[in-house]
Order: structure tokens, then C-alpha cells, then sequence
């Protein structure tokens, strides 16, 4: 009997023939004779042997048993044919092959090797895998921390936009808020840190975002600390803004408004000059109510009058009441009478005016010894809010408009590496803070006069009066402006500040130092102002000259 196993793995792991009574039971090699006394028979083996085959399957473990079993007729004494047993033994494989083929196509199939892919449905591939990645990157707000630092005016935000901004953006939000005092104050830390060179990750220039007013623009862009904002044309807050807002903030890298310029900024909030009075002391002296600028050089309110002393706003006053635009640039082709028409009104307005400060105008006015404040919204309207005493108007014929504008500090010109990702570039975050700040529901706490001026939204919109409900309990302001906007036809008179030609700042100067007024101070204060305008406007020009031609 000849026995065939193949192991588990199917490979042979024992071979032997059994032929009684030619070979011991012991022996491990089917072609060995263990008597070599005894030899073969010639007997053809043929004629005496017939085989029977028995094949068992398991499978479960795939074992192939095959058993040969001879009968026969030969002696004992007789030796097997070696061709025979050769013969046996090449049947038995064939045998045991199909067997094991058999076997093998019961096996549970494995799935056929893919075939190669072409470069492009590779590429395909990885593009679809990527964005899956990416996707599910983007659904976990705490995979990445992404920092924001800003600096801005104190006073000038809502104090719920901070909150409402982190749980918009959720825990990858690493969000730094930090006032300065003033704007003057954010311009002077932004051109300190700039003639140092050196930046360290608390100074203005580090952060990702900064406050600064618009008169205060066109000097940042020539001094070189601020830098354009990339990629506005496609930013929806952008698509949203009024035509008047993108030709204002448009401008050229002299700081001029220009039409082929950048963008360097982006508004959140504006608000424009008022005229405040003590309505008791009005009524007590019979004097007829502040309608417009001519109103200033009425004879009974001579001495009674504070103002600030801004020389923009003083002389911008004296034009609007002599029928000009705030812009004049040639005094003597653009008013009537010139010059010499406006430096006589200006000299009038200085008898009328008691202190020109823009520090303390409202302490003179607070304590009584004005009668009338000229100034910023921002600092008239919270003072008018807790004094029932108190109206405030617009004046009739137009004023002066001032704007609170986020701007990118150039940080990224200097070599340093103290600061984090910022010297690479602005913060991710940029464009969500502006759009965050520009977006309707942003305006709700102007509205509510919660803070003084109004959303950027509102300069050429159709006004709308508050609800009751909104304003109910607090006390009613005396004024014209209606949620902190000018009426619709006064608007429309109103002005932005736009920079002025190097011989309009000549003329500027020269009125200023031909106001005669003594024991205020007033006059040097603003000659001061003019001379630190004629000296940017100078730098300016050197610093372009030193620029290297490209």
C-alpha cells in the first residue's frame, strides 16, 4: 500500500509505499531494498497486481489522503518491478494534483490582484482621497489653532463682537484683543516699531489687524506701515460695500484716492461732526436754536463756544459756512473771495470760539463755561446721553465725516523671527474678522446707541427708525440723527476727508498763523498739527525718491 499526505499548506510531509512482503514497515525510502539477498522475480508484475485506490478529502483542512493497495499473487521472495513502482508513483501525483486542484477551487476565492493603474486614474485618485482628508479636517474645529491679534481703538467696538466672533469661529479661535487709548497713539506705536526694525511679539506692528482713522491713512501709506489687503475683489464683505466706501478707501501708494490703486483698509464704523448747546441756557437768553454753521458766528455766542483743534475741522468749518467743500484744494479759484475771504472768517470764528482743544473742549462744556461744543460724535453723543439738557444736530449744510478702518501693519518687510507665524504673512482670519464686522446683524448695537456711531452699512442705505421696544427705558436724545446717521438730505452734503495737495497745507498754515489770539495757546497747538502734515507730506516725497527703480 502506497500512502500519500499533503500537509495543510500542501506540501508533501510523508511518502511511502507499503508491498508486503518486500519492504520493512520502518523504512522511510520507497526505493530502498532492505535484503539485498532477495531478487526480484522476472515475473511480470502486470499480470499479478491490480491496484485499488482510495482517496479521502477532508474539507475542513484540505488533507489529501491517498492509499494505494495491492493484491497479488507474487511470493514473498519475488522483487517488485522497478519501471512498475515508478509508474505507480507518477499516477499517484497526477492523481493527487487533480485531487488537489479540486480541492483548492472549494477554497473560498481571494479577490484577483487589481490591474495597473493609469498615471491619471492615480491622480484622481489621490485628488479624491485628499479631499476626503480634508473634509473631515475641516469638520474638527479643534484640529488647528489659528491666532488673530488685533489692536484697536478703545471704545470703538461693541463689547458683545468679541464673544459673538470666538463662537463663530469655535476652539481653533486664539483670539487677542488689545486697546490703545487713541489713533494717534496706534499711528506713533506703528511708525516706532518701523524705524527700529526690530519687532518684538507684543509691540503694534505684530499684530494681525489694527485700528486707524481715515484721516490718519493716507499718512500710514506713505510712511510705509501699512500694507495693502490681498485678494479683496473676490471677499464678499468687499461685493457689499457701497460704491462711495470703495472710491474712499481706493488709493494709490502716495495715499491719494486714486482709481487704479489697492485697497488698504476696510471701515466698521463711521459717525461725523456735531454741533452741541445747552438747550437751558438757550432757552434762558431766548436765543434761537443751532441749525447750521453760520449759527457759530451769531454775536451773542461770542466767548461761548469750545471746539476742537483739529485744523481740518477748523478750516473745513469756515468753508462749509462760506458755501465750499471741505476738499478745496485752490482757496483762490474754489471760494469766493479767495484767501484772503476765508482767512477774514476764520479770524471772526476765533472771537467767537472761548477753546480750541479736542482734549478738554467738553470739560469747558460740561461745566458751563460754553454754551456750545463743535466735535466728533464719538465724544458728543455720550456726554449729550447723560444730560437731558443737552441737543445735538448735524448741521443743515453738511459736515465733516470721520471713518474707524481696519488695516494689515507691513510687518512682513522686516527680517525678524521673534514673531511667530506673523512675519510670514497676516493671520487666515483676517478677511472672517472684517466680514464679521461688516455683517447686518453687527449693526444692532450701533443702532441701540449701545455705542456711538454707525455701520458701514448705513452711509448710503434707506433709514429706518428703531422699534419702541429697542429704545424703551432709555432716555431720548434731543438730535437730528436718527440710529446715529445724519438725515438722508443732510447726508448727502456730508464729506469725507480727503488729503490735501502740498500747496493746500501751504495755505493752511499760513491761515492758522494768521489767527490773532492770545492766552489759549490754540494757535500753536494747531500750527503744530499743520507742521507735522507738511512734514509727512515731505517724507513722504523723500522717502519715494529713495525707493530703488524697478
Amino acid at each position: 500500500m502506497a500512502v500519500l499526505l499533503p500537509s495543510h499548506t500542501h506540501s508533501f510531509t510523508h511518502l511511502s509505499l507499503k508491498s508486503r512482503p518486500f519492504w520493512s514497515q520502518r523504512s522511510r525510502n520507497p526505493f530502498s531494498n532492505p535484503n539485498p539477498s532477495v531478487h526480484p522475480s522476472p515475473t511480470n508484475p502486470r499480470n499479478n497486481i491490480s491496484t485499488a485506490l482510495t482517496l479521502s478529502l477532508s474539507h475542513r483542512t484540505h488533507n489529501l489522503c491517498i492509499t494505494f493497495v495491492s493484491f497479488g499473487e507474487a511470493e514473498e521472495t519475488e522483487a517488485p518491478n522497478p519501471n512498475l513502482l515508478l509508474r505507480f508513483s507518477v499516477s499517484a501525483v497526477i492523481v493527487f494534483l487533480g485531487f488537489f486542484g479540486f480541492g483548492w477551487a472549494r477554497r473560498p476565492q481571494l479577490p484577483l490582484p487589481a490591474l495597473a493603474a493609469t498615471p491619471l486614474q492615480e491622480e484622481i485618485q489621490d485628488q479624491s482621497e485628499l479631499r476626503t482628508a480634508f473634509e473631515a479636517w475641516k469638520s474638527k474645529t479643534y484640529a488647528l489653532t489659528v491666532p488673530l491679534t488685533i489692536v484697536a481703538l478703545r471704545g470703538s467696538l461693541p463689547p458683545s463682537w468679541a464673544k459673538d466672533f470666538i463662537q463663530s469661529q469655535g476652539k481653533r479661535l486664539k483670539l487677542r484683543l488689545k486697546y490703545n487709548a487713541n489713533l494717534e497713539g496706534i499711528f506713533s506705536d506703528l511708525c516706532m516699531t518701523s524705524r527700529k526694525g526690530y519687532i518684538s511679539p507684543s509691540s503694534t506692528l505684530a499684530a494681525d489687524v489694527v485700528s486707524v482713522g481715515d484721516s490718519w491713512l493716507n499718512f500710514a501709506i506713505n510712511k510705509g506701515i501699512i500694507e495693502p489687503i490681498q485678494g479683496v475683489e473676490d471677499q464678499e464683505w468687499f461685493k457689499g460695500l457701497s460704491d462711495k466706501w470703495k472710491v474712499y478707501l481706493r488709493r494709490n501708494s502716495a495715499g491719494e484716492i486714486d482709481s487704479e490703486g489697492t485697497i488698504w483698509a476696510a471701515p466698521y464704523r463711521w459717525g461725523c461732526m456735531v454741533i452741541a448747546y445747552k438747550k437751558s441756557k438757550f432757552q434762558k437768553h431766548k436765543l434761537a436754536p443751532i441749525e447750521d454753521w453760520a449759527d457759530l458766528w451769531r454775536p451773542e455766542l461770542e466767548g461761548r463756544i469750545s471746539m476742537v483743534d483739529s485744523p481740518r475741522e477748523v478750516v473745513g468749518a469756515v468753508l462749509k459756512y462760506m458755501g465750499a467743500s471741505y476738499n478745496t484744494n485752490n482757496l483762490d479759484l474754489q471760494v469766493a473771495g479767495g484767501r484772503i475771504a476765508v482767512q477774514k472768517n476764520l479770524q471772526l470764528l476765533g472771537r467767537q470760539v472761548r477753546l480750541f482743544d479736542s482734549v478738554n473742549y467738553l470739560k469747558a462744556f460740561g461745566v458751563g463755561d460754553v454754551w456750545v461744543a463743535v466735535g466728533w460724535s464719538t465724544d458728543v453723543i455720550p456726554l449729550a446721553k447723560r444730560s437731558s439738557n443737552v441737543a445735538v444736530i448735524v448741521p443743515k449744510s453738511g459736515a465733516s465725516l470721520w471713518a474707524d478702518l481696519w488695516a494689515i501693519p507691513a510687518s512682513s518687510r522686516i527680517d525678524s523671527n521673534r514673531i511667530g507665524g506673523r512675519v510670514r504673512g497676516a493671520s487666515p482670519l483676517i478677511h472672517q474678522w472684517i466680514e464679521f464686522c461688516l455683517q447686518a446683524a453687527r449693526a444692532l448695537p450701533f443702532k441701540q446707541e449701545v455705542i456711538p456711531g454707525a455701520s458701514p452699512a448705513a452711509l448710503e442705505s434707506t433709514q429706518i427708525e428703531m422699534p419702541t421696544e429697542l429704545t424703551k427705558g432709555k432716555p431720548r436724545l434731543d438730535t437730528n440723527l436718527i440710529a446715529g446717521v445724519p438725515p438722508t438730505e443732510i447726508l448727502a452734503r456730508c464729506e469725507f476727508l480727503e488729503p490735501l495737495s502740498d500747496s493746500t497745507l501751504s495755505d493752511y498754515r499760513w491761515l492758522i498763523s494768521s489767527m490773532q489770539k492770545s492766552g489759549h495757546g490754540f494757535i500753536h497747538r494747531m500750527q503744530d498739527r499743520i507742521s507735522m502734515m507738511i512734514q509727512n507730506f515731505w517724507l513722504k516725497r523723500t522717502c519715494i525718491n529713495k525707493q530703488p527703480k524697478q
